[in-house]
């Protein structure tokens, strides 16, 4: 048995219209000049305080906090962030494997969460669910290593599958193997921790066959 963990922001669903409009209203909120786009990107993944604190070090963080989670919730309410090409195919085929158990590790919220699998239609795709809320932030291994123990499942049978080096991170700490891809909100150059690095959801099937067989 495999546990394969699948982040969700620029993983699964691609969140950054959302995420960006909502951090621009933030700091507009508090009369503050959001940082450039990439710069909010490359915070994603993380968990709203520490991503907010990484930002604006002096700026009020629980104030920023709560406008970021008010404008996103409007954002979500209005439009669903789409899933990535490939993405739903390829759940459902490892879903229906005997072989292999599906988790996510997200710095989500749980209502967050909720949202993007009824939105998508995965309700029970995933066995285990670790979100924000229950955790320090990413890249501490606290996700990955609950999921593991909720699972039954061995570093040596865990994949961890994200885009961001919190991501890598995250998976390293915990002794499993990493799998980026290059499509999310960090450069490839930044995902330095992974085994190996897709570029289309297409490709993801063989290479976890490629990793079960390594020792």
């Amino acid at each position: 048995m495999t546990l394969v963990i699948f982040d969700v922001d620029g993983t699964l669903v691609d969140s950054q219209a959302h995420i960006v409009g909502a951090m621009e209203f933030a700091f507009a909120a508090l009369g503050l000049t959001c940082p450039p786009r990439a710069a909010v990107l490359g915070i994603v993944g993380l968990s709203l305080p520490q991503a907010m604190t990484r930002l604006a070090p002096e700026a009020d963080n629980a104030g920023l906090v709560e406008a970021y989670k008010s404008s996103y919730t409007k954002f979500r309410a209005a439009e669903t962030s789409p899933l990535y090409p490939g993405a739903l195919e390829v759940l459902r085929s490892l879903r229906d494997r005997a072989d292999i158990v599906l988790g996510v590790a997200t710095g989500k919220s749980r209502r967050g969460l909720d949202h993007v699998l009824a939105a998508h239609g995965l309700d029970g795709f995933f066995q285990t669910t670790q979100v924000a809320d229950d955790h320090p932030s990413k890249p501490h291994p606290s996700m990955v290593l609950t999921a593991m123990r909720e699972t039954g499942a061995d570093p040596r049978d865990t994949v961890m599958i994200g885009d961001t080096s919190f991501d890598m991170e995250m998976g390293h700490a915990a002794g499993v193997r990493c799998i980026g891809v290059s499509w999310g909100y960090h450069p490839v150059s930044e995902l330095r921790l992974a085994t190996s690095v897709i570029d289309h959801f297409d490709a993801l099937s063989a290479t976890l066959e490629t990793l079960r067989r390594q020792p």
